[in-house]
């Protein structure tokens, strides 16, 4: 059925114009309830096809709320997910889809709200490449573009009709004709089968793309993050023309796990290359794929990148947030509930309070007992020994920020013990980097500012200094500098950190 457009006089589309796509979409549907974020999407490219609007004011319209009722959810997501409280207001919404950019903060909150991504609410330009993915004899053959999503619901519809015709005239067919019916009907089964079962991934796509992502997690530490960002990226599209292809309702789980670790990664990458906001887009993006993956782990991951990258800016009530939204979909004996509850630990550090410090370590200790012996690994990674850096490595940088020194050597210390004893394969030289400047902080702290230069310029010397180890080595010779201004060596620490630049 044809929707009827309803224009204004000056010839705009009316809202009863997109309600009526969305009322009617929602009926070939079945009326689900609630609406699941596909057929969301779906009515949204229907009613900005239709009706020209941009992609943010499809969407609203395809949830079906008005200006007030989308701000207002957006401030219950704000108290409900315990998120910085904003000034969001109906002005703003609307410059926004009249095409104002909102700020980063605001993207992000857009996109939990909406549960896409920027690219879909055309907050970011796509740079997906069009041309079938061709790099390896496992790699898939992306099929060409599917019909558009009208026709495909104007065929479901005029299936339906016809089976329901079919069906209601079987009580007074002539059986020869009920036969035919009934077997027409069987013909449609197999179809309906043969259809489910359609894909366009080739045999070895998503072992290929589990190697992959092994092979960027194990070449994180000992390549130039440059590097691997721009493989990952590449690979990371590669998984999105994936996504828009033809495949089973089982692949398309898997290939939003797979573009998911891909984005954690990427966030990853990105804070060490010193892009805190591409490092927060990946992360939602992660964490957005895991929700429609069913995979809770990969949301937990993610939000433990966010919280890193947070801290590192200096944000500790978004670190806290992205602590505890992970902490809602960790498995309780996994290694990252330990992490993100010293992650909240950190968080409570930066902002000074002593007294939710302890309570966040107390709850990641606490977590840490029940872990299991032995844990399934990630992409070849153990993810037991995470769970012991955060334990030691989380809390001395937590001790230096809020003045405890001694428990911050101690700390500093024993995260060192840890990183060294650590196989050869498996050992993070920017970790061990940072562990160095906290043991340099507390004994800056104690009054041992040779031993505190002296462990700086072992930092410094790491084959991995990243955009992390650089920040945390600023915070040193500053500090250095204001304790000890007249320190020769000091001084020279602080001359070599600016002429370091991050790795290519």
């Amino acid at each position: 059925m044809a929707v009827t457009s309803t224009t204004a006089p000056d010839g705009a589309h009316t809202a009863v114009c997109g309600r009526r796509i969305r009322e009617r979409t929602l009926g070939q549907a079945g009326s689900p309830e609630p609406v699941p974020h596909g057929l969301v999407e779906l009515i949204a490219k229907e009613i900005a096809a239709h009706c020209g609007h941009r992609p943010l004011k499809s969407f609203r319209m395809a949830m079906g709320w008005t200006v007030a009722e989308a701000v207002k959810a957006a401030h219950d997501l704000v108290d409900r997910e315990n998120l910085r409280k904003v000034g969001l207001t109906e002005r703003s919404w609307k410059d926004w889809e009249a095409g104002r950019a909102p700020s980063p903060e605001y993207q992000d909150l857009l996109c939990r709200l909406l549960c896409t991504g920027p690219v879909q609410l055309g907050l970011a330009a796509d740079y997906t490449p069009r041309p079938a993915w061709a790099d390896s004899p496992d790699s898939a053959k992306l099929p060409a573009g599917p019909a558009d999503a009208q026709t495909g619901l104007e065929e479901v519809a005029v299936t339906k009709r016809r089976t329901a015709l079919m069906l209601t005239g079987l009580a007074l067919a002539t059986p020869a004709n009920a036969a035919r019916a009934l077997d027409q009907a069987a013909a449609e089964a197999m179809e309906f089968t043969r259809q489910a079962e359609a894909s366009s991934l080739g045999a070895g796509t998503l072992d290929h793309l589990d190697r992959a992502v092994t092979d960027f997690n194990d070449a994180y530490s000992v390549k130039p993050p440059q590097q691997v960002f721009a493989d990952a990226l590449d690979y990371r599209r590669k998984v999105d023309a994936l996504l828009k292809a033809q495949h089973t309702h089982e692949q398309g789980r898997e290939l939003f796990a797979y573009a998911g670790w891909l984005s954690e990664l990427l966030a990853w990458l990105a804070h060490d290359l010193g892009s805190p906001q591409t490092g927060l887009a990946f992360a939602n993006d992660a964490f957005v794929h895991g929700q429609q993956a069913g995979h809770g782990e990969l949301c937990a991951w993610a939000m433990d990148a966010a919280a890193s990258i947070n801290l590192y800016e200096h944000r500790p009530d978004r670190a806290l947030d992205a602590a505890r939204r992970g902490l809602t979909q960790a498995p309780s004996t996994h290694p990252l509930t330990v992490r993100l509850h010293a992650q909240a630990a950190r968080a409570a550090a930066a902002d000074g309070d002593a007294d939710r410090f302890t309570a966040s370590l107390r709850a990641a200790e606490n977590a840490h007992r029940f872990l299991p012996v032995r844990m399934a690994h990630r992409f070849g990674l153990d993810p037991l020994p995470l769970a012991d850096y955060a334990l030691t490595s989380y809390p001395a940088t937590a001790f230096i920020w809020l003045g405890q020194a001694e428990n911050a050597r101690q700390h500093a210390e024993h995260a060192l013990q840890v990183y060294e004893a650590a196989p050869a394969a498996s050992r993070s030289p920017s970790r061990e980097a940072i562990a160095r400047i906290d043991l340099a902080l507390a004994h800056a702290l104690l009054g041992a500012p040779a031993d505190a230069v002296a462990l700086g310029t072992e930092a410094l010397d790491s084959d991995r200094v990243v955009d992390s180890v650089r920040n945390r080595a600023n915070d040193l010779t500053t500090y250095l500098a204001r304790r000890y201004p007249g320190h020769s060596a000091a001084g020279e620490l602080r001359e070599r950190l600016t002429t370091l630049s991050i790795p290519a």
